[in-house]
């Protein structure tokens, strides 16, 4: 049986604030450990049907970069949803707040 593992590397601060953020992954293009601002990881835990969600970013992560990646987030779920569940409507739906989503930060930019 093939088995692929996902690593995430993070360097804290004095008061455990990350610095730094590394992943690898075995299936990645590029062999390596390569840096990232940010993580959203959401695991769904069928036993007590809730979602367990680890969530990090670096201080270099700029806000408006961070509502972009929450934004990008959100699409790929809605492509995970339609994906999974062939739900139209759902994936419209979240598709449509994304796009509400990054006209409310394009004009917070402006």
């Amino acid at each position: 049986m093939k088995t692929s593992e996902i690593n995430f590397k993070v360097e804290l601060d004095n008061n455990n604030i990350p610095e730094k953020i590394w992943w690898d992954a075995t299936e990645k293009p590029d062999p390596g450990l390569s840096e990232t601002k940010a993580i959203s990881i959401s695991l769904w835990d069928h036993v007590q049907k809730n979602t367990m969600r680890i969530d990090l970013w670096s201080k270099e992560m700029p806000v408006e970069e961070m509502k972009r990646f929450y934004i990008d987030c959100l699409g790929g779920l809605a492509q995970s949803i339609l994906s999974s569940t062939g739900d139209e409507q759902m994936c419209g739906e979240i598709n449509a707040l994304c796009e509400r989503l990054a006209k409310q930060v394009s004009a917070e930019k402006a």
